[in-house]
């Protein structure tokens, strides 16, 4: 039985802290260039949804284990005459069948879930041969120093955020995953701590 923390409070505070002004320009990066039939891996409350365009996108099928921040998602702005279906799930395992998609999104999702190589295992599965993942996280810094006090907080900050990993490489967990990272691009994200701001984002194809 989850505690009344994870229920009620963890999910809004995830709402304050995902919908900051870094994080949203850091999804208007990737999202706008989906296209086709699209999965949203973890797509919490809904933060993406505004940001796809109705023009190229066929249809956005969205999973979540979170029935709170599924509910957010429903409720959550959108441009007319997008297509949304939110379902129960997770991303390391997920309720459709092989080569599904024409396209996977997954922004600052891999930072929680239980294992990002099930999770990037699968969205390989339901990608359609020579279908796009796109892809923005945050995750291990390359500074040492840096790394080094996000190993130190971790354990606290998981506790607090849902599971969040500080610690995860992003990028060349993507390519271990058995994808093509085509493009790709890193920075700290302005304005925040540079242990929770380090952030990798790009387009992969299944190799």
């Amino acid at each position: 039985m989850t505690s009344f923390y994870d229920r009620h409070i963890m999910p809004r505070l995830i709402g304050c802290a995902c919908a900051s002004k870094p994080i949203t320009k850091q999804r208007v990066k990737v999202v706008p260039k989906a296209a086709g039939k699209v999965l949203e891996l973890g797509i919490g409350g809904g933060m993406n949804l505004r940001f796809y365009d109705p023009a190229k996108v066929e249809s956005v099928s969205g999973v979540d284990p979170s029935d709170e921040l599924r509910a957010f998602a429903l409720a959550a702005e959108r441009p007319e005459g997008l297509k949304v279906e939110i379902q129960k799930g997770t991303a390391e395992s997920l309720p459709f069948e092989d080569h599904s998609f024409d396209c996977v999104v997954c922004t600052f999702t891999l930072c929680s879930v239980q294992s990002p190589s099930a999770a990037l295992a699968e969205a390989r599965r339901v990608l359609k041969p020579g279908g796009r993942f796109l892809y923005c996280e945050h995750g291990l810094a390359p500074d040492a120093g840096v790394a080094k006090w996000q190993g130190r907080l971790e354990p606290m900050w998981k506790a607090i955020a849902g599971g969040c990993h500080l610690t995860r490489p992003v990028t060349a967990s993507v390519a271990a995953a058995g994808f093509a990272v085509t493009g790709n691009d890193q920075m700290y994200l302005p304005g925040t701590p540079r242990v929770l701001g380090w952030s990798e984002w790009g387009e992969a194809v299944p190799a």
